[in-house]
């Protein structure tokens, strides 16, 4: 083991647990509160052949959620189960008066959530008053258990042991896992394993912190994803220029999952529930062609309204408010861009109807979103989420007084210092290059997958540039070296402006990550760059 990779695992307090977690490590799932009470109702369901409506969400995590726990009622012996996910535009997010129509006409006397119902007690007890049962498997916030639930499994319950920061597609999992064990007189069979391609996927996408639990779930979901049965993946994977023999955290969480999400974001969560079902080649071939077509269509609006917002940005704003004709299933990334490129809160505003505009927040810091919409709810028609991601619907006529609204609230908080929240700090601060080697990126690797909680080792040099070219217009190729004359290739993918002024024989602070190129037989260690500045 390199010198600098057993410093890496000091400072993180890991062991050889964390590098080679072991499956049989998982919790008994039974553990969990309110999953001893799903199971029993389920079985009940089963022999009495009633039909099952599973609702789940439309982004990565409730889709994935959806088709594992479809997947594992159908192992169960479940005869009769539909899935139902809503409409981003129709619907909104989590049940609703609709999709009590809908599971009342399938004739569904028992309903699963996944990835929501823990704030839909309302819904839940209308479908109770028509005699449909609800349990829900959820993650999200449960400020109070909904009561009109026969079962709630939700790891952030009050009292709960088994772990609070598990994705939607990771609780569907444990009830598989219980179902699966209730099954095989007490023991998981191993089938329940081929469901981990679809649960990495959704705990990655979620941003879910990859430790304890969710460290053994990704680790072997990339193992199975990596030799995945499903048509549909493959398929998705081809599109994507994706080897899934090869699959990192980079293709999961920006190449197949913003695919996934692409779905609910611009026309139906369907087709990525359809695509990760799909038994066919030739469906799944056309599902993977129209997801790539969709994120190709949200990659396009994403551009045009970076190029809308860099015209018009004011940069007295301490909150960035901005709106334009956009896509409403694309504010909460048009958002999230903005926030990366000015380093400022930010709102994503889009006109849905006459006189009326929706939009997104992400913040960062010491900001809470959730904080300011509480406090002007007033001029607000709706809105909700959590401290660093919201929505929002208001008057256009109130446009004026939001942007000021918002702008004072954030100066009377009289915050300091927020870039910080965003930068990430170096792990390892590299004397010279001397160290950067094929062993120490394979031992690296061993980390995989990387997320929050589990962020990918990030070094940091001085080096001198000896060779510099610009890639289509956008992204900055260096040829970098240290006292001793070691050099290193790096890049900096949609660089700023700033750094494309950079010249030959400049000492830079360069903050990256490392990264293996193979080219025509041979194999370099290159460097990804996160950070930069002339020194």
């Amino acid at each position: 083991m390199t010198q600098i990779f057993r410093k890496l695992l000091a400072q993180r307090g890991l062991s050889d647990d964390f590098l080679y977690p072991k499956y049989e490590e998982l919790f008994d799932p039974f553990l969990m509160l309110g999953v001893e009470k799903a199971v029993d109702r389920i079985g009940r369901a089963r022999d009495a052949g009633e039909k099952i409506a599973i609702f789940g969400d439309y982004d990565a995590d409730g889709v994935t959620a959806s088709a594992v726990l479809s997947e594992a009622l159908n192992y169960f012996g479940c005869q009769e189960v539909r899935v139902f996910l809503p409409d981003r535009f129709v619907d909104g997010y989590g049940m609703n008066d609709s999709a009590i129509l809908r599971i009342q006409e399938y004739g569904a006397t028992l309903v699963i959530t996944v990835d929501n119902g823990s704030g839909s007690e309302g819904t839940i007890a209308k479908l109770r008053e028509s005699g449909i049962e609800t349990i829900v498997t959820d993650h999200h916030e449960i400020p109070e258990i909904p009561k009109s639930a026969i079962a709630v499994i939700n790891p952030k319950r009050r009292g709960e042991k088994y772990g609070k920061q598990m994705a939607g597609v990771g609780v569907a999992f444990t009830l598989a896992r219980a179902l699966n064990m209730r099954q095989n007189d007490g023991v998981c069979d191993g089938q329940e394993k081929w469901l981990l391609d679809l649960v990495v996927i959704g705990t990655i996408c979620d941003s879910m912190v990859l430790r304890d639990e969710n460290r053994i779930l990704s680790y072997f979901g990339m193992l199975v994803l990596s030799k995945t049965r499903r048509i549909g993946l493959r398929e998705l994977a081809k599109v994507a220029g994706v080897s899934l023999n090869k699959i990192d955290t980079h293709g999961v969480g920006f190449q197949l999952g913003p695919r996934i999400n692409a779905a609910g974001r611009m026309k139906s969560a369907d087709l990525a529930y359809n695509l990760l079902m799909s038994q066919k080649r030739s469906e799944a071939l056309v599902l993977a062609q129209e997801l790539e077509a969709l994120n190709q269509e949200r990659r396009r609006i994403q551009d045009e309204a970076s190029k809308e917002i860099e015209q018009s940005y004011n940069a007295d704003e301490r909150v960035v408010v901005v709106n334009g004709e956009w896509h409403e299933g694309v504010l909460g990334i048009i958002a999230g861009q903005v926030v990366e490129k000015y380093k400022k809160p930010a709102f994503a505003l889009t006109k849905v109807k006459r006189g009326e505009l929706k939009g997104s927040g992400r913040s960062f810091g010491e900001f809470s979103l959730a904080e300011f919409i509480q406090a002007n709810r007033d001029i607000l028609l709706t809105g909700g989420g959590h401290a660093m991601a919201c929505g929002i619907s208001l008057k256009t006529s109130e446009l004026k007084t939001f942007k000021k609204r918002v702008n004072d609230y954030y100066d009377a908080l009289e915050l300091r210092d927020q870039e910080k929240f965003l930068e990430r700090a170096t792990d390892v601060t590299l004397d010279d290059l001397s160290d950067i080697s094929e062993e120490l990126y394979d031992e690296i690797c061993l980390l995989e997958p990387f997320g929050e909680g589990n962020a990918e080792p990030l070094f940091e040099a001085s080096l001198l540039i000896k060779g510099k070219r610009i890639l289509k217009d956008r992204h900055l190729s260096l040829v970098l070296a240290d006292d001793k004359g070691n050099e290193i290739k790096m890049i900096a993918f949609f660089a700023p402006a700033e750094w494309m002024e950079l010249s030959t024989n400049m000492r830079i602070l360069v903050q990256f990550s490392l990264s293996k190129n193979e080219w025509r037989g041979v194999t370099r260690v290159e460097g990804a760059i996160t950070r930069l500045k002339q020194i």
